[in-house]
């Protein structure tokens, strides 16, 4: 059975000329381009442990196949403002799964890109748990709403932004969720 024992949360962007060149640039920014990426729908596993990027990093070996949940934008348009976001959102009661959600907009900066995103995924979680909220409010009224309930213990994202260059070169702007099952057992996280 592969879950997940362990998942982080990375960023990065890249220029290039070519549009997977900027992509793979992005990668390496992020610390994850010597890995093999298979990406998942959006599920935080029970019992999964959310650690640090040079924590999940340390677990990690080169060429290794890795699951994640990535939100990938480009653009080669000059001063686009591009975001990519991950939101996350983990139940109190860790026996129970969470949510992660991907975003990718134009012309939204990293709080409202970011917002956007972590809102997703609490309301994805707030629904299976019951919680009742108007989905009109303001994403800091349905922050308070979630907090109590008590039944969400964690909301946050992480988000990329970058502006197209003006020279027409592309960029690329990630945000990823890298999950891990640790080869290393004893892992001391």
């Amino acid at each position: 059975m592969l879950v997940p024992k362990f998942i982080y949360l990375t960023r990065g962007k890249g220029t290039h000329r070519e549009m997977l060149a900027s992509f793979e640039l992005a990668l390496r920014d992020a610390g994850i381009a010597a890995c093999n990426l298979v990406h998942v729908s959006s599920i935080f596993p029970p019992h999964c442990k959310l650690v640090t990027r040079a924590k999940g990093q340390s677990l990690l070996r080169s060429g290794e196949i890795v699951f994640c949940v990535m939100a990938r934008n480009e653009t080669n348009e000059p001063n686009r403002l591009i975001s990519s976001s991950i939101g996350l959102a983990m139940p109190a009661d860790r026996s129970l799964h969470g949510y992660l959600s991907e975003h990718k907009g134009f012309g939204q900066n990293a709080r409202q890109s970011g917002d956007y995103a972590e809102d997703l995924a609490a309301e994805m979680l707030a629904t299976t748990l019951g919680i009742d909220f108007n989905v009109d409010q303001s994403w800091d009224e349905k922050k308070q709403v979630f907090r109590m309930s008590g039944k969400i213990v964690r909301t946050d994202n992480i988000t990329q932004t970058a502006v197209g260059p003006k020279d027409g070169n592309w960029i690329t702007a990630v945000a990823v969720a890298v999950m891990i099952m640790s080869w290393q057992e004893d892992a001391d996280l």
